[in-house]
């Protein structure tokens, strides 16, 4: 935990204490439970995420706004709270003083998150898909990238959502020299099914091997994340021609609806549920568990070396 956080800034007890004695801790983002699912998918998922961390011996800390204040780490009535608010922002990196000075409750998007968590001092990020270039416009680029260009953490993925543009997204990356790591696989992740067929910049295949990779980051001093990009488990993978096929048509929809910004990626994610019949949904639930155990183990090997706080 960093010295001079800012005055909003709160954290839970357990947080606290296992950011001050050097245990492991994953950063959850906020936006799955307050735009990303529907109720109540988003509470028992925000739970097990949570638990799945417990159960890796790691300590969970989701991030989110609630009344101007920036929570790291909720307690159960807190994501209670946050999971029924009736109308909550979506806050990435520019949103926050806006957020804090109008007393906001909301969701931290990856940018978001990875912000406020390497102010708290957490290393390890668990997400479902990072944002990136979208189809219907390509200068709608998501503020993760430049984050994860210039914030230095460890970031756990299904890769880029599939619902946007997955080459330019990586060239991108390329560009801002974010180093995307393929967990057991050469290919790029494509969020619902296992691979995009572009390749990753390295393969890494256990905890063990990432923890001596790490080392060798950390001395070279890069000030830009790691993104772990581990694929969907397989038995819960998609058909690609099918959530091809629903991703197109909820694409034709947006741009019919002239639906852009902040609202395009939750539009998008819930017509391409609503067309698979809920197949989406329950892919999604099922890599954002996958890579909240990823996360977990990471941290607790790096917090074993004792490298987890020198990134």
């Amino acid at each position: 935990m960093t010295s001079t956080l800012p005055s909003s800034f709160l954290f839970s007890s357990e947080v606290a204490r296992a950011l001050k004695i050097g245990l492991p801790v994953v950063a959850l983002e906020s936006t799955v439970i307050t735009h990303g699912l529907p109720r109540p998918q988003n509470l028992s998922l925000s739970e097990e995420m949570e638990a799945q961390i417990r159960n890796e011996g790691a300590i969970p800390a989701t991030v989110a706004l609630l009344e101007g204040w920036v929570k790291v780490g909720l307690s159960a009535v807190e994501l209670d709270q946050l999971a029924m608010s009736p109308d909550p922002v979506k806050v990435s990196r520019r949103d926050f003083s806006n957020a804090i000075w109008n007393g906001s409750s909301g969701g931290t998007t990856v940018a978001g998150t990875m912000y406020a968590a390497n102010l708290a001092g957490i290393k390890v990020f668990a997400t479902g898909g990072i944002g990136g270039v979208h189809r219907e416009q390509r200068f709608d680029v998501s503020s993760d990238l430049q984050a994860l260009a210039d914030t230095p953490m460890i970031v756990v993925c299904a890769g880029a959502k599939s619902i946007l543009d997955l080459p330019a997204t990586l060239e991108y990356l390329e560009t801002l020299s974010v180093t995307v790591i393929g967990w057991q696989t050469d290919e790029f992740p494509a969020f619902f099914s296992a691979s995009s067929h572009l390749p990753v910049s390295m393969r890494i295949d256990s905890v063990e091997e990432f923890t001596d990779f790490y080392r060798w980051h950390k001395e070279l001093d890069s000030r830009s994340a790691l993104l772990v990009a581990q694929p969907i488990p397989a038995d819960s993978a998609m058909n690609e021609s099918e959530i091809m096929e629903a991703e197109k048509q909820a694409s034709a929809e947006a741009m019919e609806k002239r639906i852009r910004g902040q609202a395009l990626t939750p539009f998008l994610l819930k017509r391409v549920n609503e067309i698979t019949k809920g197949k989406s949904l329950k892919a999604n639930l099922a890599l954002l568990l996958n890579n909240a155990r990823l996360a977990a183990q990471i941290s607790r090997s790096l917090a074993g070396s004792g490298r987890q706080n020198n990134i």
